[in-house]
């Protein structure tokens, strides 16, 4: 998730409403570096609909609109989605979703301060409220959970600052098992306000069980005009959520940058998260 424009250090993943995509205050994708990556591992990327632009090679795979990533997995494995149109404001998922449900996935916290922790656990009681076919839990002392939430430090780049990150669920219907949250000042300030900590981690919990951006056609909607762009048709990793609208929904706890503030389910993202779950 990011932030859009940087109004100040916490201006980095929700912004305009700033950049859910685990940006602040800029836009999703801090800097473009394509130099190391190469044009057929970008084509495979503009394949499975996501945006090039300010793409990024980490050690796990490649950060694109600012707070997804993509691993080797993922650019290799074949579609089995029907071919999609160009996406619209509705709410749509990846091609892989968690499976074997009903199920509980554990998470875990890993060496983060304790508003992290307590982030994460009102984040398990949001999710666990809806009484979906999945729910959350705390795994046991000394153990790595199904999802891991850890940090990383990174600061603003390009206008913007990466809040965190997340992957999609495996080919194999498990969740993506890690969300990296930016200890930098400049993404929470000093003293991170539980309640936007938690808004962040939901959001990447929501990559992790296979939702993408709400305004993933123009990411304008939240991140301003910096973050403009559809990112246009794609056979796979974009599939429409019946019954969700057709028109901007600004209040989507999935929109591709932050607000700043406190922000969980909406209405329409209920409808999503049991259509699914």
């Amino acid at each position: 998730m990011k932030r859009t424009k940087f109004l100040s250090v916490a201006a980095a993943c929700l912004l305009l409403s700033s950049l859910y995509s685990c940006k602040n205050s800029n836009t999703e994708n801090a800097v473009e570096n394509k130099t190391d990556i190469s044009t057929s591992t970008l084509e495979k990327v503009k394949s499975l609909g996501f945006s090039t632009e300010n793409i990024r090679k980490t050690s796990e795979g490649y950060l694109v609109e600012g707070d997804i990533l993509l691993t080797e997995e993922n650019l290799t494995e074949a579609s089995s989605g029907a071919k999609l149109s160009i996406a619209e404001t509705e709410q749509y998922r990846t091609t892989n979703v968690v499976t074997s449900l009903p199920r509980v996935i554990t998470v875990s916290v890993t060496n983060l301060p304790q508003v992290y922790s307590d982030a994460v656990n009102t984040m398990i009681s949001r999710y666990n409220s809806l009484g979906l076919r999945i729910t959350f839990q705390r795994a046991n002392a000394g153990t790595t959970g199904n999802i891991n939430v850890v940090g990383f430090n990174e600061g603003p780049s390009g206008g913007f600052i990466t809040l965190g990150s997340a992957g999609f669920p495996t080919s194999s219907g498990n969740p993506y098992n890690q969300i990296r949250m930016n200890t930098n000042s400049a993404a929470y300030g000093s003293n991170p306000n539980l309640l936007y900590l938690a808004s962040v981690i939901q959001h990447e919990v929501g990559h992790c069980i296979g939702f993408r951006h709400t305004d993933y056609m123009n990411r304008a909607f939240s991140c301003g005009a910096s973050g403009a762009g559809n990112e246009g048709a794609s056979n796979v990793g974009a599939v429409l959520i019946p019954g969700t609208p057709s028109s901007p929904d600004a209040a989507s706890f999935m929109l591709a940058c932050s607000n700043g503030g406190n922000r969980t389910f909406n209405s329409n993202d209920v409808v999503a998260l049991n259509y699914i779950y």
